[in-house]
């Protein structure tokens, strides 16, 4: 009994470790394309931005007013920290402007727009 449930730790153990985690903006959007993008490997938080306008962090809705205050809570926790928008392609403009400018008047430093690359 007691070599089969080392056995169950050790396959246990071995998943965990091999197990990708992969954050996502907690909303599903269509990137848009560029020539020009980059794989960024460190991304504290990651914000999604529908078509219809609304921003979803970690899963759950915010609005835009909040997302100020929220960045400043990010940034006690995490001085070093990046932001990363994910907007929907349709999305309008001006709603990514202002949630880049409440990012930046939070006094979030490194803040990017993520885009895929052309198939």
């Amino acid at each position: 009994m007691t070599p089969l449930i080392d056995m169950v730790f050790i396959l246990l153990i071995f998943f965990i470790v091999t197990t990708s985690f992969v954050r996502e903006a907690g909303v599903e959007v269509d990137r848009p394309s560029a020539n020009t993008a980059e794989t960024k490997t460190k991304a504290s938080v990651i914000m999604g931005l529908t078509d219809q306008g609304q921003v979803f962090v970690e899963g759950r809705s915010l609005d835009i007013r909040s997302v100020r205050a929220y960045m400043e809570r990010f940034l006690a926790e995490t001085p070093d920290g990046a932001a990363v928008i994910v907007a929907d392609k349709s999305s309008l403009t001006g709603t990514l402007i202002q949630v880049l400018d409440q990012c930046r008047l939070a006094g979030v430093q490194n803040v990017s727009v993520a885009a895929r690359k052309p198939q």
